[in-house]
């Protein structure tokens, strides 16, 4: 055999760069050559790395599970009903924050976790709310977010004081005083008289009783305003002073409402006639001031000639304050009187008055209330039975 046929029968390994050719099929000359695989991590260090990796993944997951664990307990706790067992009062001072308000109401028993309604409370007033001072009524049973709900809202229970037509200063301020809700000192100094509004103030608990007394003189000044700018163009008085204090005599002469134009328009005629007013509101005021004359202290004719400057049996005009705090209704009759020729007007027994031009028709209407007075008196004294004594006084009282 010569050396062609050995070479051509001989094997070629390409990888050693010599010896005989394999051949290869088309497919298998298109695949690609098979490449080194790169150099192993040792098994321990791949090993290190799993565990921490494995590690980070649990505590994230452990923390996932735990915080939607927590939001789930919060949001149930916060919605679910409360420990409250019967209806309460529960007050929110001016200045308390979210976490004294939230321990205070755990203290009380109105919420069973303080930290979940401070920090679920917290999360709902983001956007500019806050839980408003004032006394609440808690329901029985109110759940937290039905608490934050009504601090936030500030519909809190509201006390009211009566503060009537016709009463002085004086006598407002002791009602303010005894008031037992309201709260502070009274203003050291009076404000004058006919300067409050007479009404009804309602208040939360914990008001100051200073607050009260502006807000009834702003409110008395605003309305003196409004009723003055619409009063009768030819009106004769020309001072808002000498306004209110005539307001205040019409208020303290009679309570009937149909009556009050009437009554300013008997007044301004005898002040246009240079006439004394001779009303018994204003003796009173001058004897006894803004304390007001005592239930079973009648008027005596000797105290119609007593000199003080509110007596208008002796001075002339108008006195020199109101004796009252007139209402709307007062100030609105002073406001636009009627226009009538009245002069007078005296009791006419029902709780109104019988109103003359003359004074011979008053000197008959005097007679009348008179004569009912008398039967009156002797139907009472008829009811006391015999050997009562009538309760005759030392002098009479006027009419």
């Amino acid at each position: 055999m010569n050396n062609d046929s050995h070479m051509a029968d001989t094997p070629h390994n390409p990888g050693n760069g010599h010896g005989p050719i394999i051949p290869k099929s088309p497919n298998e000359a298109l695949k690609p050559e098979r490449v080194p695989e790169p150099p192993r991590r040792s098994r321990k260090a791949r090993s290190q790395l799993v565990i921490f990796l494995n590690f980070v993944m649990t505590m994230v997951v452990i923390v996932c599970v735990v915080a939607v664990a927590g939001f789930y307990y919060m949001i149930s706790s916060f919605q679910k009903p409360g420990p409250l067992e019967a209806n309460t009062h529960f007050m929110v001072r001016a200045g308390n924050g979210l976490a004294e308000i939230a321990n205070n109401l755990e203290r009380n028993g109105i919420i069973s976790d303080a930290r979940v309604f401070r920090y679920v409370s917290a999360t709902y007033l983001r956007n500019g709310g806050t839980l408003k001072a004032g006394e609440y009524d808690i329901k029985a049973g109110a759940s937290m977010k039905e608490i934050m709900e009504l601090l936030e809202s500030g519909k809190s229970i509201l006390y009211s004081v009566v503060l009537p037509e016709g009463l002085t200063v004086r006598q407002m301020m002791l009602r303010l005083a005894e008031d037992p809700v309201l709260e502070g000192e009274l203003p050291a100094e009076l404000p004058p008289e006919g300067s409050l509004r007479p009404d009804t103030y309602k208040f939360s608990r914990g008001t100051k009783r200073a607050e009260i007394v502006q807000q009834m003189r702003v409110a008395q000044e605003r309305l003196i305003d409004q009723i003055w700018e619409k009063r009768d163009p030819d009106h004769p008085i020309e001072t808002k002073e000498e306004f209110v204090t005539l307001a205040s005599i019409v208020e303290k002469e009679t309570g009937v409402d149909d009556e009050r134009a009437r009554v300013a328009s008997v007044f301004l005629n005898r002040l246009q006639k240079g006439m004394r007013l001779q009303s018994d509101p204003t003796i009173i005021y001058g004897l006894f001031g803004g304390d007001g004359k005592p239930s079973d202290r009648p008027i005596y004719k000797s105290d119609l000639q007593k000199e003080t400057p509110y007596n208008t049996y002796v001075i002339k005009g108008l006195p020199p304050t109101p004796i009252a705090n007139p209402g709307r209704a007062a100030l609105e009759a002073v406001a636009n009187p009627w226009r009538t020729k009245d002069l007078y007007f005296v009791a006419d027994g029902t709780g109104g008055h019988a109103f003359a031009e003359t004074l011979e028709e008053h000197n008959a209407n005097v007679r009348r209330w008179r004569k009912l007075e008398a039967e009156r008196a002797d139907s009472a004294e008829a009811e006391l039975g015999d050997g009562q004594p009538g309760g005759d006084e030392a002098e009479k009282p006027t009419n």
